[in-house]
């Protein structure tokens, strides 16, 4: 008992001193917070006012685009974070900072993924309150108590899930060219395929039916319920062409897409690191 509580204790003090390492890093090159911030603001305010005049029936459930818009930005915020959490471990593999690692007397090489979970998921908090002030201030609300648990478990398994992938990536390619390329590549595509810029029934069919199975789209669709005021875990919250998904639905989806990811990069993740 006592042994484990031990080894408990340092896999803490590992994956501490490891995330730590990573905002050291971020402390030194803040471009990155900045530009996860700014990039979504700005694009709120200039999409906000191009579709300022939409027309009502084109917004489901909410009063204007900016509305709308906010919790997209909130998740592809998140899931841009998430997608390039990968380039760290990458460059450290390249330098040889990972060798090292490796051959150090860690409790568990665990904290090493660990580590990157935890940063990934922190700075997306970041990001995603200073996304949600802003709308704010621009007078498109703010969610509720239980609104926000919805919000922050939603983006909990949204990075847990897309983080995943990016470190698997990052065993898998060669180089941090290869990842960088691919993170282009897939970035912009998802985004326009899912419900971030317009709802399903604007899209036109063939469309429809990809956003409906994008796991953006069950990240955003309960964030952007959040919003309201009657928000509870059996609201509505996509109108899929296969049919209705509440939130309890949409969150259910994305553990399980969350758990599956785990599950089959867990032995990938296992081999490079012992």
């Amino acid at each position: 008992m006592e042994l484990k509580q031990f080894n408990f204790l340092f896999l803490y003090q590992e994956t501490f001193a490891l995330t730590k390492r990573l905002f050291i890093q971020l402390k030194r090159r803040p471009s990155t917070l900045v530009a996860g911030i700014l990039q979504p603001i700005i694009w709120l305010f200039l999409f906000g006012a191009l579709f300022s005049n939409a027309p009502k029936d084109f917004l489901p459930g909410v009063d204007s685009y900016g509305n709308f818009l906010g919790a997209g930005l909130i998740v592809f915020t998140a899931f841009s974070g998430a997608l390039n959490s990968g380039l760290p471990l990458m460059f450290d593999r390249e330098f040889g900072f990972l060798n090292r690692l490796l051959v150090a007397p860690l409790t568990s090489r665990l904290s090493i993924i660990l580590s990157s979970f935890l940063y990934i998921t922190i700075l997306s908090f970041i990001q995603s309150i200073a996304i949600m002030f802003i709308s704010y201030l621009l007078g498109y609300g703010f969610p509720e108590f239980f609104g926000l648990g919805i919000v922050f478990a939603t983006l909990i398994l949204l990075v847990l899930f897309v983080t995943s992938i990016s470190l698997c990536l990052a065993f898998i390619l060669p180089g941090h060219i290869e990842l960088i390329a691919l993170i282009f590549v897939v970035n912009l595509p998802l985004l326009f395929a899912s419900t971030a810029l317009a709802p399903i029934s604007f899209m036109p069919s063939w469309l429809g039916w990809i956003a409906s199975f994008n796991p953006l789209t069950f990240a955003i669709e309960p964030i952007r319920v959040s919003y309201t005021s009657s928000i509870n875990l059996d609201f509505i919250a996509l109108h899929a062409p296969y049919g209705d998904l509440t939130c309890r639905n949409c969150i259910s989806l994305l553990f399980i897409l969350t758990i599956s990811s785990l599950i089959v990069i867990n032995p990938l993740l296992n081999k490079k690191l012992n």
